[in-house]
């Protein structure tokens, strides 16, 4: 998952909003090369850069299912666990239990993990992905399986990047998101349930300035602090009140103001501006925070914040 905060709702005619848009992507861009503290992880928790054998000058950390990825101040990255899908990028499919090297790629500027991959954005908006590729995560216009790193197809002007269970997505510096890979519950938002080897547009979304992707769905925030989600809707993960699947964009019921998005396995929650969250989906071990174990299909108040 990856976040930046959005200012109030922008109420100009579209052709200014885009430039708002534009805007807002060329700050994150700047927080990804500056911000030493801002992190991705496929279930969406953020965390601090940590200590460790031969990550020495890390800016940001990712988490995937089983493995761990580090971005270096250098544009390097490092990472360390679960290999047997290739998704530490050495070209090996060795577990590792120290970091090692991603070959032949240098200059990243964000990093994402999903179940079994990996993605690396890069100066310029392109992305390049390796490890698993059963359903295509990887972008590469193949299902082959990549240990080190391949290029996205087709994919330009990226300004994120995230990793969700079996499919990856990414928001371009005008506002519209790209996504691919696993599609059987439309996780892809492009109104189907075929699976995508390559980028594709996930329809009627403009005005993106995050994108967020779980196990089996999807979510963006738009400028203005209003979220949408597709995909599987099991225990009301996407917000909308009901439990039926999208193939497209829902609008998340009762968000306004939100300054992020994250997305869980099962769950997803929004914090706002003034320092209050809002989270909906699965509940049965409290992870919405409502003091219930109760499954919401609509966002709840994260008591105590």
């Amino acid at each position: 998952m990856l976040a930046i905060g959005c200012p109030a709702e922008d109420r100009r005619p579209r052709a200014r909003g885009a430039s708002l848009v534009a805007s807002l992507v060329a700050a994150l861009l700047a927080a990804l090369l500056a911000d030493a503290l801002l992190a991705t992880s496929v279930l969406g928790s953020a965390v601090s850069p940590a200590e460790g054998q031969g990550i020495a000058s890390v800016v940001r950390l990712a988490a995937g299912g089983g493995h761990t990825c580090a971005l270096r101040a250098n544009g390097s990255i490092r990472c360390w666990g679960a290999n047997y899908s290739g998704q530490l990028g050495d070209g090996t499919t060795t577990d590792r239990h120290a970091p090692v090297a991603v070959a032949g790629l240098s200059g990243a500027v964000a990093i994402a993990t999903g179940f079994h991959h990996a993605c690396a954005l890069l100066p310029g908006g392109t992305a390049r992905c390796w490890g698993h590729n059963y359903y295509g995560q990887l972008g590469d216009g193949t299902t082959t399986e990549r240990h080190t790193p391949a290029t996205v197809s087709g994919l330009s002007n990226a300004a994120a990047i995230s990793a969700g269970g079996l499919h990856t997505c990414a928001v371009r510096a005008n506002g519209t998101v790209r996504c691919w890979g696993h599609n059987h519950y439309g996780q892809l938002g492009d109104g189907t349930t075929n699976d995508r080897h390559s980028p594709v547009v996930v329809v009627g979304l403009v005005n993106v300035v995050a994108i967020a992707a779980g196990a089996d769905h999807s979510c963006a925030l738009r400028a203005g602090g209003t979220a949408t989600y597709w995909g599987d809707n099991v225990s009301g993960r996407l917000g909308d009140g009901t439990t039926a699947d999208r193939h497209a964009p829902a609008e998340v019921s009762g968000v306004s103001g939100a300054v992020a998005i994250v997305a869980g396995s099962a769950h997803s929650c929004a914090p706002r501006a003034g320092g209050t969250a809002r989270c909906w989906g699965s509940n049965g071990s409290g992870q919405l925070g409502d003091g219930t174990t109760t499954n919401r299909l609509t966002p709840v108040i994260v008591v105590g914040l």
